[in-house]
């Protein structure tokens, strides 16, 4: 216990003298326990004289009434946290705020309280009162629960943050191009080629809560089972269908259906109006090469046309011979003789037609005129030019 006891006069001997930072607590001037300092006790300096008592240094409360006055303590109003202060508290002092006091009513009240209540009124009317146009709907949560759907119109709902409303435009269309930019989106065909496919998706929302609340991100889930059923549909034909008219129709219908019935399935609210293929090509690396092959492609349809038109006329042609012939055998049945003759004549006529030599059998006549002969060569022969008189 004297270890303690010497100890604790130690340290009071090491305060002594030390004086607080908030002025003197006691009349003694001690440390602030009420124990007076020790005085004339090893070497330890004597109590200096009562003299009179000073302020406490350091900050002070604004509310509460100043040293010396009667008045009893109070908290602050409105009007005294509005009222412009001197000094560096406000006011038009040094590193004042310069806030202008407020007007007074009539009865010489503030209007602050008045202009407190207003403001909570609008913003009580902003937050319960919703109007929404034909193409939105919202979405009432109570205390961050489910509560109801409300459709276009005005509506009420309790005030922020009891009941909140998320609006949504659930009637418009929305646009998905797959890929976006200049992005290349390869799908494989089922006779093993490689297409590159650019296309658009229409949709909307049908149901507000399952599009807000089944799906963590819906609208990159359109992306990805447009994707999905792009590829299953692409895979179930060839290259060529792929690339042609009739083709994209089939493959547009089959990815609608698609669509829709995993989403329903996913219970995402969200209804698929159309899909548009938009472009087909072959990969940029093999896009030369594929050219080549679409332009061998076109050029061996062209002939294949053009054979299957010559095949139609020669077609034709034989037809017309054999209903002639047979026009002729029915006159020939009728005058055998004559109808002979008049085959012989024409037969005759056509072989003859192109011969060079005339033959005529009157005795009169010379037997052989190379007439076609001289006529064929007459008009060749150039006109001979005059020779002028003297030349040799």
């Amino acid at each position: 216990m004297k270890i303690i006891s010497d100890a604790i006069a130690g340290a009071r001997l090491a305060m002594a003298g030390r004086k607080s930072p908030w002025g003197s607590g006691n009349p003694g001037g001690g440390d602030g326990d009420g124990t007076p300092p020790p005085s004339g006790v090893d070497g330890a300096p004597e109590a200096p004289p009562e003299g009179p008592k000073e302020a406490p240094k350091g900050p002070r409360n604004p509310w509460l009434p100043p040293a010396g006055a009667d008045e009893p303590r109070r908290s602050a109003s409105i009007e005294d946290i509005l009222r412009p202060r001197k000094g560096g508290g406000g006011g038009k002092g040094p590193g004042g705020f310069n806030f202008p006091p407020l007007p007074q009513r009539p009865d010489g009240k503030s209007w602050a309280k008045p202009a407190i209540i207003v403001a909570l009124a609008i913003w009580l009317l902003w937050s319960t009162t919703h109007q929404l146009d034909s193409k939105q709907q919202g979405i009432v949560t109570t205390l961050g629960k489910y509560s109801r759907t409300v459709g276009p119109g005005i509506s009420m709902t309790l005030p922020w943050p009891i009941e909140t409303m998320a609006v949504e435009e659930v009637t418009s269309i929305r646009n998905d191009l797959i890929p976006t930019g200049e992005d290349e989106k390869l799908m494989l065909t089922s006779d093993q080629n490689l297409v590159n496919i650019s296309y658009l998706v229409r949709w909307n929302i049908k149901d507000l809560k399952l599009y807000t609340y089944q799906l963590d991100k819906p609208n990159e889930s359109v992306r990805e089972v447009a994707e999905a059923a792009m590829r299953a549909a692409v895979a179930e034909v060839p290259l060529k269908d792929a690339m042609g008219g009739s083709g994209r129709q089939a493959i547009e219908g089959q990815v609608l259906r698609r669509m829709q019935q995993i989403l329903d399935a996913y219970h995402s609210g969200i209804r698929i109006l159309g899909v548009e293929i938009k472009k087909t090509d072959a990969p940029e690396k093999v896009i030369e090469a594929f050219q080549r092959v679409t332009a061998a492609q076109q050029n061996a349809q062209q002939e294949v046309t053009s054979a299957r038109q010559w095949a139609q006329q020669v077609i034709n042609q034989a037809q017309g011979n054999a209903a002639e012939f047979d026009k002729v055998y029915e006159q020939y049945k009728l005058a055998p003789e004559v109808t002979r003759r008049r085959l012989y004549y024409e037969t005759m006529e056509r072989v003859l037609s192109n011969n060079d030599k005339v033959i005529l059998e009157s005795g009169g006549v010379t037997p052989y005129l190379p007439l076609p002969e001289v006529r064929r060569v007459q008009p060749a022969t150039p006109a001979t030019p005059a020779t002028p008189q003297g030349a040799q």
